[in-house]
């Protein structure tokens, strides 16, 4: 330990402590803009600027260590100086037209800003232009972009893609899709945690508010939503709810006074998804030799983006098995559909993830099966944009009584709403896959071996006396480094589940943002804490799932179903880029 001195108070602190860390542990706030802990700690930005006794110039705090007797000023008049000089500097190079902006009222800089007095800039103007496909369901704002250099390393270091790349120096410096790729040629995966890490609105993902809007408006319409198991643990961030406050129930309530006709639960077609994808695993598990093994799970589009461009030869090794958010648009405009006695074309079908591959997920042609034209989910909205339309709407979902979903397709389970965490996918499938081999359900919670936030876990459970192999992987830093495992040999396993964002979808890129904050963990634990309250905990005995079966789809991997709620991965095309030997 170390004894230093911050703004006149003693303070300890261990060695070899940024002065940044340091004075948070105190409780000192020193402002940052480019810094993430671990990820990016280049002083790119100068605004964590701080004054040591005895060193004439400002040093930054967030890359320089804290000495023995260390007596430091976080906002002198030399320091607020030059702070605000820095953050006018980054000012003349931003748009900002804050209120046009997303990201207005939860911008860092503008914040920053705020604090520093700052009302006008002396330096001119000059706005970085680069176009850009705004088809994309990832949007980059050049105009906007600080040159923080968060989204090259969260890339690079966390998911392991490199999709961004600088060019230039100084004033010229500009940040953009490596190769001078346009964004669609490249392999982004979608996680959208460039975003989540971005401290503006550089990037943020295509605004489809204005389509679901219009189909409220159309009395020609029935309108449907289903709600992510994700999204309950997070809806309510941005609009100030209470976690214990912001249930599934109050936003369904928050949904019905904005228009909707029908708001379902993706915990249902969780489940659906469970039996399809858990009777998949157990046919090939008995048939090992006609199969390559692991077989990985196929829920999150990202990793599918990410596996078709990264390993493509591995791609027949995903389940076929639809998402559950393509599952429920399936059994919506089909057996729904006929439940109602209506066209599938008369139902828009909305989901709400916390996801931005899911806007691409669901415009693949080769999922949409539900004989409607045109798609079977037909929009998805992230978790934030489904918040800004309860703001525009002026809801305030504190005051609404609670809703619960309609039936059938608003019936879930325990095992559904962890999917939302990692390693709940595989939980959920092992929960059911011990009933479907034994006929006994096991104890709930036997396989929890797979929870945590570790990035690549692995556990072995056995079931009728055959060990099943498992691995549960988040980030696709930690994916690359489990498959390149998997081609040296250095492991092997049975069944994989691989979410592309670290912690899963709780900290899914189309969640709501916390600048510093990650957020995986206190959500995860909250769908473990829906899961443990719930009196269903198996997807097999989701009472609407298996009327669904008697009446519509017969059994698992049946005809109907396989026709309905499975896919070819290797049926449409992902664009392939080199990539650097690590």
């Amino acid at each position: 330990m170390v004894n230093i001195t911050i703004n006149g108070q003693s303070c300890r602190a261990e060695e070899n402590r940024t002065i940044l860390q340091a004075a948070r542990e105190n409780g000192i706030t020193i402002p940052t803009l480019c810094y993430l802990e671990g990820i990016n700690e280049i002083g790119a930005c100068r605004v964590c600027l701080v004054e040591v006794a005895g060193i004439e110039r400002l040093v930054t705090a967030c890359n320089n260590t804290v000495q023995e007797g260390m007596v430091i000023q976080t906002n002198s008049p030399k320091v607020r100086e030059a702070r605000r000089v820095n953050v006018e500097l980054i000012l003349s190079q931003h748009d900002v037209q804050c209120a046009t902006c997303v990201r207005s009222g939860n911008c860092s800089l503008q914040t920053l800003a705020n604090d520093l007095g700052i009302l006008e800039s002396a330096y001119s103007k000059k706005l970085p232009q680069m176009k850009w496909n705004q088809e994309f369901p990832l949007i980059r704002d050049a105009g906007k972009c600080i040159k923080c250099m968060r989204c090259v390393q969260i890339c690079e270091k966390v998911q392991g893609l490199g999709i961004w790349d600088i060019s230039g120096t100084g004033g010229r410096t500009t940040v953009g899709v490596s190769g001078g790729r346009p964004i669609e040629a490249s392999d982004c995966a979608l996680c959208g945690q460039c975003i989540t890490h971005c401290p503006v609105g550089a990037l943020h993902e295509r605004d489809d508010t204005g389509k679901v809007f219009r189909a409220l408006a159309d009395p020609d319409k029935i309108t449907v939503v289903q709600i992510a198991p994700a999204v309950r643990a997070a809806w309510g961030e941005s609009l100030g709810l209470k976690r214990e406050d912001a249930t599934v129930e109050r936003l369904a309530a928050a949904l019905k006074q904005m228009g909707f006709d029908y708001v379902f639960d993706t915990n249902f077609a969780a489940d659906l998804t469970i039996m399809e994808e858990g009777s998949e695993f157990i046919d090939k598990l008995s048939h090992k030799e006609d199969h390559d093994f692991p077989m990985f799970t196929s829920c999150c589009p990202g990793w599918v983006r990410f596996l078709k461009s990264q390993y493509p030869d591995m791609v027949h090794q995903l389940s076929s098995a639809k998402s559950p958010q393509q599952m429920f648009g399936a059994i919506a405009k089909s057996y729904y559909a006929e439940l109602l006695d209506v066209p599938p074309d008369k139902l828009f079908c909305l989901s709400i993830m916390p996801c931005l591959a899911k806007k691409h997920e669901c415009a693949l042609p080769v999922m949409n099966d539900a004989y409607a034209e045109g798609r079977d989910v037909d929009a998805s909205l992230t978790t934030r944009e489904v918040d800004r339309m309860i703001k525009a709407e002026h809801i305030n979902p504190s005051m609404l009584a609670e809703t619960p979903c309609d039936p059938p397709l608003g019936i879930g389970t325990g095992a559904a709403v962890i999917f939302g965490a990692t390693g709940g996918v595989m939980e959920a499938a092992l929960r059911s896959a011990y009933f479907l081999v034994m006929g006994k359900n096991p104890e709930p919670d036997m396989f929890k071996d797979v929870r945590g936030l570790e990035g690549w876990k692995e556990a072995t459970y056995e079931i009728a006396g055959i060990p099943i192999r498992t691995a549960v992987v988040s980030g696709l830093g930690n994916t690359r480094r489990l498959i390149e495992a998997l081609r040296r040999k250095d492991v092997s396993y049975d069944f994989v589940e691989v979410m592309a964002c670290p912690g899963g979808c709780a900290g899914g890129g189309g969640q709501p943002i916390t600048d510093g904050c990650e957020l995986a963990g206190v959500r995860g634990e909250n769908l473990y804490q829906l899961d443990r309250q719930n009196k269903l905990r198996f997807s097999h005995e989701n009472p609407a799932v298996l009327q669904v079966y008697r009446d519509y789809l017969e059994k698992p991997l049946g005809h109907k179903s396989h026709q309905l709620l499975h896919t070819d991965h290797e049926a449409w095309t992902m664009p392939l880029a080199p990539h650097k030997e690590k």
